[in-house]
């Protein structure tokens, strides 16, 4: 691929009112990227450090292969990694320091794919999570992500 190409690829919608979507997609709701992930998972089991869900891959989260995109399992790492830390009690799920995806198998349209997030460990200022993804069908992983939150230091007034 020539240098234009790819970065024509990587400006989709920049400039020259190419972008026929612009208009809606500066007119989405805040945290939109947050629902449009999210919808359809549902939570099957909640506990202190452990959270079990479950969803059909909807269409809108599958790459160019029909397949689930890697970013969207990226995004439900961080989402569903961050929400055990909530399991603790605490008002603030912190920030992201790092997030590391083995990717094993693929998981298609319509597929129902479960996603287990557990926490090793949750201190005064670090968590640290896994998140695993598997095939409902036959267990089988898909993909393993590890997820690394720094927790700011609550202040005591």
């Amino acid at each position: 691929m020539d240098l234009e190409t790819v970065k024509k690829y990587l400006e989709k919608g920049v400039g020259g009112g190419e972008d026929k979507n612009a208009s809606t997609i500066n007119g989405m709701p805040s945290r939109f990227f947050e629902n449009f992930i999210m919808q359809g998972l549902h939570v099957d089991h909640i506990e202190k450090g452990r959270l079990l869900c479950s969803m059909k891959v909807p269409p809108r989260l599958l790459n160019a292969g029909n397949f689930l995109h890697g970013g969207a399992t990226a995004s439900l790492v961080d989402l569903v990694g961050s929400a055990v830390v909530y399991t603790y009690g605490v008002s603030s799920s912190g920030v992201s320091v790092e997030i590391s995806i083995t990717y094993l198998d693929a998981a298609y349209d319509g597929e129902e794919i479960e996603i287990e997030a557990k926490a090793l460990r949750v201190g005064k200022t670090v968590a640290v999570i896994t998140v695993e993804f598997r095939k409902k069908k036959t267990g089988k992983i898909i993909a393993q992500g590890r997820h690394t939150k720094y927790l700011a230091v609550q202040s005591k007034m």
